[in-house]
Formats: C-alpha cells, sequence, structure tokens
C-alpha cells in the first residue's frame, strides 16, 4: 500500500509532511556511499541492518524518485556498487539473506556485535575479500561460506565456536585466519588445502594436538598455537619450510620440538614444563634470531648451544638454570640474555642487572682457550658523521644499533640508513642522550624492543607511547625518578630501570597489565601498593633489591604470579634476612601468613 494512504483514503497533504522520526541511516550517509562504494555505520547502535542498506543498490534513490534535479555528480543511475561494508561495534544479532543484494562487496566487517548465526546467502557474495567476525557469539559457521573462493582473511576470534567445517579448505585463495579464544578441539583435516595461507592464528582454545596436515600449508610464515593444551608438537610441521614465526606459549610441552624447519626465526616456548634442552633440537634451530624459553623448568643449557650463529635474543628468565656456559659468550649475534629468575651460580647479581654485553665479556673472561674462528666482520656502512650502522643487522635481523658511542644525540644519517626498512629492535644504550630521539617515531608501527639504558635520561617524553608496538622498555642507569602516564596505553610485557633515581613504585606501571617482568633494584623506591599490584596477573618476575623499603605489605603474598621477587638489600626488618635468603616461594610464604584473618 502507498505511504500517501491511510485508513484507505488519500492524504491530500502527505506530499508536503515529513516523517517525524528520524532515519536509522540518514540518506546523505546513502548518497555518499553510492558515489564512494564504501559505507561505514560502526558504532550506531543497530539491532538490525536497515533494509535500504541491502537495497542501496537495487532501489533509485528517494530524490530521484521526487524528480529533484541532480547535478553531474549526482546522477544515480551511475552509481557505484558497495565494495566496503563496515557494521561493527553494534548491537547486530542476525543478518538478513537479502545481504546477496550486495553481490560486489570485497569488504564486509561485522566485528563486536552479538551475532549468533550467519545467512547461507553469505556465500553468494563472490566479490568478498575481507571477512570480519571477531567478538560475536558463534557456535557455527554456514557451509555456504566456504564458497567465498576470492576471501583473503577471515578473522573469527572470540567467538564460540567448537567445530569448524570440512569445506573450511575450499576457501583456497585464504591467506590469514584468525581463530583464537574460540571453543576448538580439535580441526578439520581439509585445514591443510589452504594453500595460500600465510597467518593462522589458534591461540586461545582447547586443543591437544595438532593434526599432520598443517605440514601442507606450503605458504604458512606465523603459526599461533599458544594457551592451549598440548603436550608435543608433531614432527611434520618442518616440513612447513616457510614458516618463519611459531608460537607455543602456555601449552604442556615437556620438551623442546625438533623444527629443522629452514626458515623459522622466531620460536616462542614461555610458560610450558621443559626441564632440558635436548642438543639434537637445538641444532635443528639452523636459522633461529629469537628464542624464548621463559617461566619453564630448565635447569641448564648445553654447549650446543653454540650452534645457533644466527640467535640475536635468548630469553631464560624464571627457569632452575644454576650454571651458564661460558661457550654462550661466542655466539656472534647475540645481543640480548635475559635470566632474571634463575638460581645463578658463580655470577654475582650486580652483573646481571648491567646487561648483556658486561655479561658475556664476563663469560667471554671464563674461557681459558678461545677456539680458533674465522673473523668476520659484518656489512657496515660509514656514514658523513662516522657513524657505523651494521646493514646486515639491520636487514636481515631488524636491529638498529647505535650504541657505546657515548653521543648525545643520534645523527639523522642513523635513521636515514634505516629509512624503508622495518626495524624492530632499536638499541641506542651507552651514549650521552637527555632526551627521546624523536624519530623513532617512524618505527611506531615495528618496534617491539627500545634499549635506552646508560644513558641521562632525567624524564621520558609522552612520545614514547606512540610506539604502539612496543613490548620491552630497557631504561637502566640514567637519572629518572618518574615515568609518564601515557605509558598506560602500551602492552609492555618488561620494564628495566634498574639504577635511577625512583622514590616510589612508578605509578603508571599499575595499569600495565600485559607487564610479565619488572626491574627496579638499586633505587630508592620506599613504597609500593600491593593491592594495586594484584592487578597485574602476569607479573612474575619484580626485582626491588637495594631500595629504601622500610616495610613489605602482606599482601604481596597474594601476587599468585610472582615467581622471582628479589627484596634483598633494603631496610625492612620484617621478613627476616633468614627469610629472604630462601628465595621467593620462603619469602611468599611468610607474607600470607601474616596477612590478617
Amino acid at each position: 500500500m502507498s505511504r500517501f494512504k491511510r485508513g484507505g483514503r488519500v492524504d491530500s497533504l502527505a506530499g508536503f509532511q515529513t516523517d517525524k522520526a528520524e532515519p536509522a541511516v540518514p540518506n546523505g550517509l546513502l548518497n555518499a556511499a553510492r558515489k564512494s562504494g564504501q559505507l561505514n555505520l560502526s558504532g550506531r547502535g543497530l539491532t538490525e541492518v536497515p533494509q535500504n542498506v541491502y537495497r542501496l543498490n537495487v532501489d533509485t534513490p528517494e530524490e530521484a524518485n521526487k524528480n529533484l534535479s541532480f547535478g553531474a555528480d549526482d546522477r544515480w543511475w551511475e552509481q557505484t556498487d558497495l565494495i566496503k561494508l563496515l557494521l561493527s561495534s553494534n548491537q547486530l544479532t542476525t543478518l538478513s539473506d537479502d545481504i546477496r543484494l550486495l553481490p560486489g562487496l570485497t569488504t564486509l566487517d561485522l566485528h563486536d556485535n552479538k551475532l549468533t548465526s550467519l545467512p547461507g546467502a553469505l556465500g553468494e557474495l563472490e566479490q568478498l575479500q575481507h571477512l570480519r567476525l571477531s567478538n560475536n557469539q558463534l557456535s557455527t559457521l554456514p557451509v555456504e561460506m566456504c564458497r567465498l573462493h576470492n576471501l583473503h582473511s577471515l578473522t573469527l576470534q572470540k567467538n564460540l565456536l567448537e567445530t569448524l567445517p570440512e569445506e573450511l579448505g575450499q576457501l583456497d585463495n585464504l591467506t590469514e585466519l584468525v581463530l583464537s579464544s574460540n571453543r576448538l578441539n580439535s580441526l578439520p583435516s581439509g585445514l591443510g588445502h589452504l594453500l595460500c595461507l600465510q597467518k593462522l592464528d589458534l591461540s586461545h582454545n582447547l586443543l591437544t594436538s595438532l593434526p599432520d596436515n598443517l605440514a601442507k600449508l606450503a605458504s604458512l610464515k606465523l603459526l599461533d598455537c599458544s594457551n592451549n593444551q598440548l603436550t608435543c608438537v608433531p614432527a611434520s610441521l618442518s616440513e612447513i619450510t616457510s614458516l618463519e614465526q611459531l608460537y607455543l606459549r602456555h601449552n604442556r610441552l615437556r620438551l623442546l620440538p625438533q623444527l629443522p624447519a629452514t626458515n623459522l626465526k622466531e620460536l616462542y616456548l614461555g610458560n610450558n614444563q621443559i626441564e632440558r634442552l635436548e642438543a639434537e633440537q637445538l641444532a635443528s634451530l639452523a636459522a633461529i634470531s629469537l628464542l624464548e624459553l621463559r617461566d619453564n623448568k630448565i635447569q641448564s643449557v648445553p654447549e650446543e648451544v653454540t650452534l645457533l650463529a644466527t640467535l640475536t635474543r635468548l630469553d631464560l628468565t624464571n627457569n632452575d638454570v644454576a650454571t651458564l656456559p661460558a661457550s654462550l659468550s661466542l655466539l656472534p649475534n647475540l645481543k640480548v640474555l635475559m635470566l632474571e629468575g634463575n638460581p645463578l651460580r658463580g655470577i654475582r647479581r650486580d652483573l646481571l642487572s648491567k646487561g648483556t654485553t658486561e655479561l658475556l665479556e664476563y663469560l667471554r673472561g671464563r674461557i681459558k682457550e678461545e677456539p680458533g674462528k674465522v673473523d668476520e666482520t659484518p656489512t657496515a656502512m660509514t656514514l658523513p658523521s662516522q657513524a657505523r650502522v651494521n646493514i646486515h643487522n639491520l636487514q636481515t635481523l631488524k636491529i638498529l644499533d647505535y650504541s657505546e658511542k657515548q653521543s648525545e644525540n643520534i645523527p639523522d644519517e642513523v635513521f636515514d640508513a634505516a629509512a624503508g626498512q622495518i626495524v624492530t629492535t632499536t638499541n641506542f644504550s651507552k651514549n650521552q642522550l637527555t632526551t627521546l630521539p624523536p624519530r623513532l617515531a617512524e618505527f611506531q608501527g615495528s618496534l617491539t624492543e627500545l634499549n635506552l639504558g646508560f644513558n641521562k635520561l632525567s624524564c621520558l617524553s609522552p612520545a614514547v607511547s606512540s610506539l604502539v608496538q612496543l613490548t620491552h622498555l630497557d631504561l637502566r642507569n640514567n637519572q629518572l625518578s618518574d615515568l609518564p602516564s601515557d605509558l598506560g596505553s602500551l602492552k609492555l610485557r618488561s620494564v628495566i630501570l634498574n639504577y635511577n633515581k625512583f622514590k616510589c613504585f612508578p605509578d603508571v606501571l599499575y595499569e600495565i597489565v600485559s607487564l610479565e617482568t619488572v626491574l627496579l633494584g638499586n633505587n630508592q623506591v620506599g613504597g609500593l601498593d600491593a593491592e594495586r599490584l594484584k592487578a597485574l596477573v602476569a607479573l612474575s618476575t619484580l626485582d626491588l633489591s637495594n631500595n629504601d623499603l622500610l616495610n613489605v605489605a602482606p599482601e604481596l603474598g597474594l601476587c599468585t604470579s610472582l615467581r622471582c621477587l628479589s627484596l634483598d638489600g633494603n631496610p625492612f626488618r620484617t621478613p627476616r634476612a633468614a627469610i629472604v635468603a630462601k628465595g621467593t616461594d620462603a619469602v611468599m610464604e611468610y607474607l600470607r601468613s601474616r596477612i590478617p584473618t
């Protein structure tokens, strides 16, 4: 029935009246979408997709129906098909089969809604390349969705998926598949048919094993299986010759997996139950650059570790390592060695706090006869300022190193040398810097590790918060007494602040829930808020040695994630030195016993 009729009679004034209710999607927005091919309806509180959105390319605009004059740019019959539809952060519970009326879509974003199911008509969007469905309530996927042969990226994290359709392997152009934070306990065999897949995220599920068919993923570069229930890794994984990054954190692995993947550069094995490192498994890691073994039960490091010639970062934080082989110092590219939270014998604690360079020099001094080795001078570029940037490290290891120069600033030539490179690690330690180098912002999309230790920083610029990928920040041996509140926006995992001028635990650190390691030894810290510290649920290492703590709150014993707590060298009377000397477990147990009941 025409909208001009009411109760069977014609309303003669209808043509002059306007609807009182505002349309869910303003006509101006729809008209703009007809020209641009893009429509952004994110965060509008929509409970359903308005019909005029589905029919955007079917119906003629309302203005055209009214015979209004159109300018040259407004001719509706020359409209562009909608190719990008953004509907994220609404309250959608369903999607209509009318989605098929938008066959030109290449991007459909539905993340952060309340979708419990998807229509089979989704499979008719033959041009679709990007489908974002994270943060919904999906428990199943329609088989028809597997007909999307042009799909490149499918993100499904934070749903309720327990199984996946076997037909998933038909998505033969898929390069990215994110399935993290679901309830998956098995994977379909068809997954092995995704020959173009480069990134597969299976973290935070209920997987107890990985299928051998993963070995068929010939293009896979990144595989994340963190936070599952894996007890072993199939040897067939080594057949993925393209694999560069493998995440196996927070599982139940007892052995280092044997993975002779020729291009594997980063292996993350933190928070497992690994007790020993087998020489054979180490030898297979021919191209490894980063090896994370923190929070395991490793008791010793074999001499064969020297076979890892490309290793730049070794994290053994919070293990049971008592001795280190001196040959560790012969690794030609090792730049970061993390050993906090180990019962090391024969190595002074202050030596550990001075950093990797001093520790490796100490270990080299223990080698009586250094084996003859070829002296290889890495490729370097001499700049006008006489700065030497190791281009090999820059291009292959993504490290920009301008350390031990005693320079008051970092020359522009150093940053110019890194132009166009992806830099993940920057080492500007042992200079005379008083401010944060402003051109660090050029690496804001890639920099994960920043070392500004042994400089003359008295304050840290809030601009550091622009380094949004930063996870490791080393500021030891400066003149800092506070940290900017902007630091709270980062997802830092470790902060090193030894030998500064802090008089209290930096307030902003209480807000960074991702923190795993905080080193504040040799400052003037006089207090700590144990209640706020409990919010740091990932914190496993806390060094407060050689400070001015007059008392230790019993509530600190409730920080159950702590595996290494260093309190020696403080003026408090309780717990007594004898208890502190027994180690973290004894201190934590004592503190809990002092909590009033």
